[in-house]
């Protein structure tokens, strides 16, 4: 017999009650579910006797769980259709790359985060998702084995190098890993993965994986029990990279530490020390970079090779490829800002020369008639300009010195 609707409730909460109150929700992301969906019901201090703090890290690992189920549905989604393979997995790598709305965030932070910077330090001041699941992965490595064998699965597509390295970075180097060979595998993966994200960041002129730059660069590079954790070509391979891309992510700071940590390459005695290699790996950033924001920021920031020792051939490669940014045609093609950028970096590092260049730039300039009327309403506009703010700066001058005059003389009566 059906119960009357006045104690429907009742039994509905009871019902609540004996199962936990849990619910069920598809989508992670930005929509965290708990336990496997909805909101937490509220902790009460008298069942089992855990903490508040006990509660929230419960809840929170709960939320992560829901994460990685959601991230392996998807996998084995992707792994099982070859036509929208390479579509869902663009789309994980999406998802996981996404910022964290404060929503989630209280639901899916914890009190226990020691290896994710808190938002008032960041310079961004965001968090995503991939930063809270590579911890989460160091402190539960098994929720993240299934995942990672489904990545292995997918080793040939495009987008599987750049999930595993946003998601098991910190798993590679701070749990145990069984043979060299998967140590192998999985530290060229992941030089691999960190190339393609920070290219991401290059052409959008962002900075979404500075906190993947920031582990490679300060806890394994400049630590050598953590670089030993991978084999020595992939080492040297990692100092390439961040070598690369250390001016676009401002971390020049740390240029001394890095470069006394460089490892030894079997061809040093031909190219020269790290300071030489260095060079040659920003030498060729500039020569792929064609986002003009990210080249200026790049010229702005070389000011501090200023005084290196370089080999002659290193320095003439330097030299060339700072040159072919100051001429107005190809192969670079840059614009009028890039070419007063290059020639102010060009100058700094390389003074000797600094007259006769401008010189030969000027006749060369010449062979193009078609860039003589740009090139004089420019040389106009500069002349202008110069000559105003000599002026105004010999008006504000005069001024002050009639205003210390006075104040003297005043002072002297």
């Amino acid at each position: 017999m059906r119960p009357p609707k006045k104690h429907q409730h009742v039994r509905n909460a009871q019902r609540r009650k004996e199962k936990g109150g849990k619910k069920t929700t598809s989508s992670p992301y930005n929509r965290i579910p708990s336990a496997a969906g909805g909101s937490p019901p509220f902790p009460n201090p008298g069942e089992g006797g855990r903490s508040d703090g006990e509660e929230m890290r419960a809840r929170t690992a709960d939320h992560l769980e829901a994460l990685s189920l959601e991230i392996e549905r998807k996998l084995h989604k992707a792994l099982n259709s070859n036509s929208q393979r390479l579509k869902l997995l663009q789309q994980l790598f999406a998802d996981i790359a996404l910022k964290v709305d404060d929503r989630a965030r209280d639901k899916i932070l914890s009190t226990n985060n020691e290896g994710i910077a808190p938002l008032d330090e960041r310079e961004d001041g965001h968090l995503c998702f991939y930063e809270i699941l590579a911890n989460h992965y160091v402190k539960v490595p098994q929720s993240g084995r299934r995942i990672l064998e489904l990545i292995v699965q997918l080793w040939s597509q495009s987008f599987a190098a750049n999930i595993f390295a946003l998601l098991f970075h910190r798993w590679l180097f701070e749990v145990p890993l069984e043979g060299k060979e998967v140590s192998l595998r999985y530290s060229s993966a992941l030089v691999q993965g960190a190339t393609n994200v920070f290219w991401i960041d290059i052409q959008t002129n962002t900075r979404y994986f500075l906190p993947l730059y920031h582990y490679l660069l300060e806890e394994v590079a400049l630590v050598p029990d953590q670089l030993i954790k991978i084999s020595p070509q992939a080492g040297r391979n990692l100092f390439c990279l961040l070598s690369r891309f250390m001016l676009f992510y401002d971390q020049d700071h740390l240029l001394t530490s890095f470069l006394g940590h460089f490892p030894a390459f079997p061809n040093s005695f031909l190219v020269g020390g790290a300071a030489d290699y260095f060079v040659i790996e920003l030498t060729d950033q500039l020569q792929k970079l064609k986002v003009e924001p990210v080249l200026l920021h790049y010229l702005s920031r070389m000011t501090i090779l200023q005084g290196w020792e370089l080999r002659m051939s290193t320095s003439t490669r330097l030299k060339s490829c700072l040159y072919s940014f100051t001429s107005p045609g190809g192969p670079a093609y840059p614009t009028r800002t890039v070419r007063h950028a290059a020639w102010n970096t060009l100058d700094l590092l390389f003074p000797v020369g600094r007259y006769p260049r401008h010189v030969i730039s000027l006749f060369f300039r010449l062979l193009y008639p078609w860039y003589w009327p740009s090139s004089c309403w420019n040389f106009v506009m500069t002349c202008v300009s110069t000559i105003y703010y000599y002026i105004l700066n010999l008006l504000v001058s005069i001024w002050e010195n009639m205003r210390r005059r006075d104040h003297q003389r005043m002072h002297r009566e």
